[in-house]
């Protein structure tokens, strides 16, 4: 059971803290989810593996592109290359839209993005994710560890040293902030889900 009940925490926080990030700084990668899902879509000549990264309404648009881009690859090496480019663009544009962020281009392939986001797409590689319930649990014991032991630090205060107390409550401003972040985090289901965990989805992250 505390393995269960560890296992929601940390993928909450994962669904609170790091989508968001994943969102900006991994589906627009070359060698992102969205772009590896094209380069086999192109290579099959396969839509549908895209089509699973817009939403409804983009899939037209992406249909269209993806019927021409393999139109124009035939025309030789050069043009391949601009057309899988372009679909490339296109579809992590539109992609990023459907979830309301902005597209800035496609990013590099090796980038360095930290632990948590190889260690998730590992976890679902692989499906076992204790390396990444061990990552996340680090990171949460050690920023709330942080901060308690600074806010602690600072609690006996001179009451007459004013900036001295406000060294206190901002560092229990930030504390209490995060300690409230971590606990709406656990009691959030999976991201977009809208409802409550379903105990039976970690029964075998224990």
């Amino acid at each position: 059971m505390k393995h269960r009940l560890l296992a929601v925490f940390v993928l909450s926080l994962l669904s609170f803290f790091l989508f968001p990030q994943i969102t900006s700084a991994h589906c627009d990668g070359l060698d992102g989810p969205v772009v590896t899902a094209a380069r086999k879509a192109l290579e099959t000549g396969n839509v549908n593996l895209v089509l699973v990264w817009v939403q409804k309404g983009d899939e037209e648009t992406i249909k269209k592109t993806f019927e021409h881009t393999l139109k124009v690859r035939e025309l030789g090496e050069d043009a391949k290359k601009l057309a899988d480019r372009f679909f490339f663009e296109t579809l992590v544009r539109i992609h990023r839209a459907g979830e309301g962020a902005p597209f800035t281009g496609l990013k590099p392939a090796g980038r360095d993005l930290g632990p948590a986001i190889p260690a998730a797409d590992d976890a679902i590689e692989t499906g076992a994710p204790k390396n990444l319930l061990k990552i996340l649990n680090e990171a949460v014991h050690s920023g709330l560890h942080k901060r308690f032991t600074k806010v602690s630090d600072l609690k006996n205060y001179n009451p007459d040293d004013v900036e001295a107390g406000r060294e206190f409550v901002k560092a229990y401003v930030d504390y209490v902030h995060y300690a409230e972040g971590i606990f709406k985090a656990a009691q959030k289901s999976g991201h977009g889900n809208g409802g409550e965990h379903n105990d039976q989805s970690t029964h075998d992250l224990h």
